[in-house]
């Protein structure tokens, strides 16, 4: 079981709002969020309603400011609590959207996407165990993508906005 609390203000101040699952509209509970406490497990908290826009991945902690999760804005409208997995990681990725050209297999974390394969691009992904991270850029940097076990035909499917990838990991506890 997992806990999340959000704050209308920085460092914990002003109105809060507790959560302890999925919550896909979180606009009637508070107009802004501008700190955030994970008291246990971990959650992606998302820009907007339904699981949309920019995702951050939060580990149990304080975040005084949305800074520190590396938010852009004050704006969280919805959160996702993330299972907790034991057992093995394994994800297919592919050059090409509908699992089509060069595929690669995934076991474990990987900090250079392009240092590794000389490329960027991912079209498509079936992610068969464990739940993982895109990050945009090398090394766990930039815009941030959950993938959950199920099959995606193409980037749009996982949220992205474009087909690159800097960095892959995945959700340990």
């Amino acid at each position: 079981m997992g806990k999340i609390i959000f704050n209308e203000d920085k460092n914990f101040q002003s109105h809060s709002y507790e959560c302890t699952s999925d919550c896909a509209d979180l606009h009637s509970h508070f107009s802004s969020c501008n700190s955030i406490q994970v008291e246990s497990g971990n959650w992606m908290v998302y820009e907007r309603t339904h699981f949309m826009g920019y995702q951050y991945f939060l580990r149990q902690g304080e975040y005084a400011h949305y800074q520190q999760w590396m938010g852009f804005n004050d704006c969280v409208r919805s959160c996702r609590m993330i299972p907790q997995h034991q057992g093995s990681y394994k994800m297919t990725i592919y050059e090409r959207s509908d699992f089509g050209g060069q595929m690669m297999e995934f076991t474990d974390d990987c900090p250079s996407f392009y240092d590794r394969f000389h490329y960027n691009d991912t079209h498509s992904c079936n992610v068969q165990d464990g739940y993982w991270i895109f990050y945009e850029h090398p090394n766990y940097r930039g815009r941030q993508y959950l993938l959950r076990p199920g099959k995606y035909r193409r980037y749009s499917d996982w949220g992205a906005m474009s087909s690159r990838v800097g960095s892959i990991r995945r959700i340990t506890f």
